[in-house]
């Protein structure tokens, strides 16, 4: 029998804070409860806003709170080619095409619909869903676009997307969701519209990349915030497309500001380094995140 598997994979575009700091001790506590492993795992696929320096960061708390994990450490940046080989699947059964509205055009498109009474639907974090407008672009125009440079983003069609779906989409959830929700949960899979799945500079999209990874780590368990509850339909879609295995899934509170935000790598106050910097050590740390 394998052992179980978890990982935190944070994106090195900024200092940790306590969030991350209670994702990654809860994350390490759960594997070493259930005598299983713990990997680190960089997700670096931003490479305008990544740097090395906040990777060295990371490392540093990490090391601080007195983590260990397995080397080498997978670094995102290192294995386009495997989200490449994942999307040439998805081009190859027309699961995707190439999308070139700008914002600017989504914004005056879904503008258009509303003056003339269409209630334009939202995803789970608010944002209206991408128009399905380019779907049907006859081959050669998609292709001469593409070749005459124009940015475009390959995103996920949606309907074409559940037609390879057979019987109901689910996860199994160990934490809960914003509403409470634990269990088998039903994936909303339309929730998201048509979502992107890679960019014409970058072969992948967090969506894609985090199946891949986790498929390929042998991940079993994604132990994460519920603020990514919603995005677990979307993984699960694309998991049940590739062939990949689904992981057991616990999305765990947040830990907010004094106002109820959700903490963010710009408020330097709650950033590990400030703390440490004020005398603080890992076991306060623990207390601080209630574990």
């Amino acid at each position: 029998m394998s052992l179980p598997v978890f990982r935190f994979a944070p994106s090195p575009n900024g200092p940790l804070h306590l969030g991350h700091a209670y994702s990654a001790l809860l994350n390490h506590d759960l594997a070493r409860q259930a005598g299983g492993r713990f990997l680190l795992r960089i997700e670096d696929i931003d490479r305008e806003r990544c740097r090395p320096q906040f990777e060295r960061a990371i490392r540093f708390d990490l090391e601080w709170l007195e983590l260990d994990w397995e080397e080498p450490v997978r670094r995102q940046s290192d294995h386009f080619d495997d989200y490449r080989a994942a999307l040439d699947r998805l081009i190859e059964a027309e699961l995707v095409y190439p999308a070139f509205l700008s914002r600017g055009d989504v914004r005056g498109f879904i503008a258009e619909e509303e003056a003339q009474g269409a209630d334009w639907p939202r995803d789970p974090d608010g944002a209206p869903l991408y128009p399905t407008i380019e779907r049907r672009l006859p081959r050669r125009e998609r292709q001469a676009r593409i070749e005459a440079g124009a940015p475009f983003a390959w995103r996920l069609d949606i309907d074409a997307a559940m037609e390879r779906v057979s019987g109901r989409l689910d996860w199994q959830e160990q934490g809960s969701g914003p509403a409470g929700e634990t269990g088998t949960i039903a994936a909303d899979v339309r929730a998201w519209g048509d979502f992107v799945i890679a960019r014409k500079d970058v072969p992948t999209s967090y969506q894609l990349s985090v199946v891949v990874d986790d498929a390929i780590q042998g991940v079993t368990h994604v132990v994460r915030g519920r603020d990514l509850f919603h995005a677990t339909s979307g993984q699960r879609l694309l998991q049940e497309l590739l062939g990949l295995p689904a992981p057991v899934y616990l999305h765990h509170d947040l830990i907010l500001d004094d106002d109820g935000r959700k903490l963010s790598k710009s408020q330097f106050d709650t950033g590990l380094d400030a703390l440490r910097s004020a005398g603080l050590e890992p076991h306060d740390i623990r207390r601080m995140v209630g574990l």
